[in-house]
């Protein structure tokens, strides 16, 4: 329970701190490239909360890691076009390690529970 919450809640923070520093892309990648990120992870955020109230957590979970690893890609993408500083990459890449840290324990802790 505590691994479901901690994953919801380091996400949603993450989406609160970046979404102002999308807001700041190039016009041209306002409508592309940040806005598949801000989708990407709300649609992370929608699996997770999936995942919290549903039986069978982990295919909707490993559908959330496979987001994130794209979601990491894109955040790289953004820095190396120079619309997202060297700080604000590092804390994206610490954050997005995080969240899959936490989605990954997750995913142990209910393939024990499901061996039980």
């Amino acid at each position: 329970m505590p691994t479901q919450i901690d994953s919801i809640t380091k996400l949603y923070d993450f989406i609160i701190w970046i979404i102002p520093k999308l807001e700041k892309y190039p016009r041209a990648q306002k409508y592309v490239l940040a806005d598949r990120i801000e989708n990407l992870m709300l649609d992370i955020l929608e699996l997770l909360i999936n995942a919290a109230y549903s039986k069978k957590k982990s295919e909707t979970l490993r559908q959330a890691n496979l987001k994130l690893e794209m979601l990491r890609y894109l955040i790289r993408l953004s820095k190396d076009l120079k619309f997202i500083n060297i700080k604000s990459y590092n804390y994206s890449a610490q954050s997005i390690n995080d969240i899959g840290i936490s989605i990954g324990g997750w995913l142990r802790y209910t393939a024990r529970e499901n061996v039980q």
